[in-house]
């Protein structure tokens, strides 16, 4: 394990460009700098396949079927990489700048990428296991996802991130922004009382609107436009609680755009990790959770 306060740049060979920009980056830089270029090409691919772009997910996105009556192994982790909308994006990849690269500062950059990686596919996994498993009814295929829904998104690696920053360090105090939350639900609301197109539209507009206030409102100086985005300080380890048990209890009612299961899934491969390195690196652990609960 990495000393937070020892974590020095490696020394590399002279590169040119791009190249070597890119490679200065920290990793979690570079994540989002991937994940955003894969969006880019796959919104091309889709905008020049028209019709057959559904092609794109049956290929790359996780599906219960698709994994276990198909054999779509790599699906557990290309999906990871991919996201269903600039919006989805844009909140993915925000909540990863601040939670990842304070992860990646605590256990290092070799530790991230493999936690990254491996949590993202046990997260797709554990998605796709209870969709096949308990989604073939209405009720499950509202909690658990249909055995027949593509996941996408960074989301459930996300969750392991504050996972295991909810035991590394439980004490430290984040912002969690409410608003994109509150408006996803209010919108799978709407949608389940009209099929007014109309309507639907319009509220997709100002959903879509909204999160690009809450999301950017957040930074202002201004504290009346702060609260649009209804942040909350809490500590690290309230953040996985309120981020995925509500969504869980709505979706027996609505049905949700949102993998929960990917959520928790992502959840406990952050806290069964946070158990190893608390056992293995007993002092270093405390004294990282010392330091950030002051």
């Amino acid at each position: 394990m990495v000393n937070y306060y020892k974590i020095l740049p490696k020394k590399t060979k002279k590169q040119n460009g791009f190249f070597r920009f890119f490679t200065d980056l920290d990793l979690v830089t570079q994540i989002i700098i991937l994940n955003v270029a894969i969006f880019i090409g796959f919104s091309i691919a889709e905008a020049i396949m028209g019709s057959s772009s559904n092609l794109i997910y049956d290929l790359f996105a996780v599906q219960a079927n698709n994994l276990f009556l198909r054999g779509y192994i790599w699906t557990l982790l290309t999906s990871v990489f991919m996201h269903a909308s600039v919006i989805h994006i844009l909140a993915n990849m925000f909540s990863l700048y601040f939670l990842g690269r304070f992860l990646e500062m605590i256990i290092g950059r070799k530790r991230f990428l493999w936690f990254y990686l491996i949590s993202g596919i046990f997260a797709s996994f554990f998605f796709a296991s209870f969709s096949f498993i308990f989604g073939n009814s209405v009720l499950g295929a509202k909690v658990f996802g249909s055995p027949e829904t593509f996941a996408v998104g960074a989301s459930g690696a996300i969750f392991a991130i504050a996972g295991l920053l909810a035991l590394l360090t439980p004490r430290n105090r984040a912002y969690l922004i409410l608003g994109p939350f509150i408006a996803v639900i209010l919108e799978a609301i709407i949608y389940s009382v009209t099929q007014n197109s109309l309507i639907l539209n319009l509220v997709d507009i100002a959903v879509v609107i909204y999160l690009f206030v809450s999301l950017f409102s957040f930074f202002s100086l201004n504290p009346l436009a702060r609260r649009l985005a209804f942040a909350v300080e809490i500590p690290f380890w309230v953040i996985p609680i309120i981020a995925i048990v509500p969504l869980v209890i709505v979706s027996f009612f609505v049905q949700l755009p949102i993998g929960n299961m990917a959520h928790l899934g992502g959840f406990i491969a952050g806290v069964i990790y946070g158990i190893y390195l608390k056992k293995r690196y007993k002092k270093k652990t405390r004294m990282i959770a010392e330091y950030f609960s002051k």
